[in-house]
């Protein structure tokens, strides 16, 4: 009675590495809200330019949407021990976050192509590509732990059954989802 006990206790408590992650994206998060605020009040000034968004950015949209159902269906694979499947929708995630990239670059090359720049008279361009760096940053940073956790899968080293790692893996990568999917609707309304 008291071992089930302890091991319940146990069960209910946030795991440190998840606990970690919280509060890392709580700090993304007020960055981010800080940043689009920013634009909100400088977007005021004049001769601000307001920004088109290339129709791409819906694609990659798409392609983050996809990769979210893709890491949870890998996440349910992982914990019911089905580890081929795991390892392919791993993969699959990967290579959509890949074709994000992709197509966030030519979305940022359009752009550029449309004389919005870093520089120049309007903030916009700044801000712009401060705030869609950032996020590009994070999701490379995913990119990278996903990229290893498909290479130790494929070679083996996936001896403990721990479903820890590949959960905050997929917190993560929702988290991102969620944070492209803010940042694009904010960019709609506020232009």
């Amino acid at each position: 009675m008291v071992q089930t006990s302890v091991g319940n206790e146990q069960h209910k408590r946030l795991h440190p590495h998840k606990f970690t992650l919280w509060v890392a994206m709580a700090s993304m998060i007020m960055m981010f809200a800080g940043l689009t605020s920013a634009f909100i009040v400088k977007s005021s000034l004049t001769g601000w330019r307001t920004i088109e968004l290339p129709r791409v950015f819906w694609v990659s949209t798409a392609f983050i949407l996809v990769s979210s159902i893709t890491i949870q269906m890998a996440v349910k694979a992982f914990k019911g021990r089905e580890m081929q499947r795991y390892r392919t929708l791993m993969g699959v995630t990967f290579v959509l976050g890949v074709a994000f990239v992709v197509c966030q670059i030519m979305g940022f090359s359009e752009l550029w192509n449309q004389n919005v720049r870093f520089k120049g008279s309007s903030g916009a361009g700044q801000f712009f590509y401060a705030i869609a760096g950032l996020h590009a940053l994070h999701v490379i940073g995913g990119m990278v732990a996903l990229l290893i956790m498909v290479v130790r899968s494929l070679a083996g080293k996936t001896k403990l059954y721990s479903a820890v790692p590949v959960e905050v893996m997929s917190i993560y990568w929702h988290f991102v989802d969620l944070l492209w999917l803010y940042l694009l609707i904010f960019f709609i309304i506020v232009g």
